[in-house]
């Protein structure tokens, strides 16, 4: 194995991805089974996983997907999830908690529902889910190669932008402080947790505006670096957190939004 080879390796480790059939879930999923991981992908629709599971399979990479239903936004259907994991495996190197669900309506009619609803699967469940595949995440730690946890936050987490989609902001503002909680409490577990930080991307929950070529150049001409994000933006980011060149690395909300992070409209001595 080569030194580039090593350093960015994930090969034979065990993963989980929720919300894995879509958008940046399935990104991320690829690129660990493309780089030799076997990937566990789920989320309610069932069926969808198991499609796309062999349509990244047929991809021919070293790794492997398998897909199954499970629901996070119960405590039922994720106390179901935990136990189809635990009956698959009995270690898991990495976590990534991709499920999110979005609700947008002005200000004056955003419904009470959707706060619980939002923060319900964007929040409470990252952490429940978490929690209870500690046990398998612990089994896999080490001194050497720590376990790793990803949550999915966002570029509106980080800036005070709603864009009615208060309940969704919030949320992601609550999953970049869980995250950076929990990193400094499983430090001693040899498990590390880093947040994703993501700009606009095409994906199911974003179609509304990215879906089109005239929609996608629209929205990515809003961003500094002229573009929306590509898979290849997700891989690199899952790659390097999830292998040895990540593995020093934990408490971070990293950016993946083309700069959007650092944009702003102020001047203090220039037109």
């Amino acid at each position: 194995m080569s030194y580039l080879e090593e350093m960015f390796s994930v090969q034979g480790k065990t993963a989980v991805v929720t919300g894995g059939a879509t958008g940046i879930g399935r990104m991320a999923a690829t690129a660990l089974a493309q780089a030799g991981a076997r990937v566990m992908i789920a989320s309610r629709k069932g069926e969808d996983c198991e499609r796309v599971a062999s349509e990244i399979n047929a991809l021919g990479g070293p790794g492997k997907v398998e897909g199954f239903a499970g629901d996070v936004s119960t405590e039922g259907g994720l106390a179901a999830l935990v136990d189809e994991v635990k009956r698959r495996v009995e270690r898991l190197h990495i976590l990534i908690n991709n499920a999110g669900v979005s609700w947008g309506a002005p200000l004056e009619t955003f419904p009470y529902q959707a706060w619980a609803k939002v923060l319900n699967v964007n929040v409470t469940a990252v952490f429940h889910l978490t929690r209870e595949l500690l046990p398998l995440l612990d089994a896999a730690a080490s001194d050497d190669d720590p376990a790793r946890v990803i949550n999915l936050g966002s570029v509106m987490g980080t800036q005070p932008l709603a864009d009615d989609a208060y309940s969704y902001t919030a949320s992601k503002a609550a999953v970049h402080h869980l995250t950076r909680t929990l990193a400094i409490e499983f430090a001693s577990r040899r498990i590390t947790v880093n947040a994703f930080a993501p700009g606009p991307f095409r994906s199911r929950m974003t179609a509304f505006a990215t879906a089109t070529e005239e929609g996608k150049e629209k929205v990515g001409s809003h961003v500094p670096l002229g573009r929306i994000g590509e898979p290849d933006d997700i891989a690199g980011a899952t790659l390097y957190l999830c292998s040895k060149a990540g593995r020093y690395v934990t408490g971070a909300i990293l950016p993946i939004d083309g700069g959007q992070s650092v944009q702003h409209g102020l001047t203090l001595f220039k037109d």
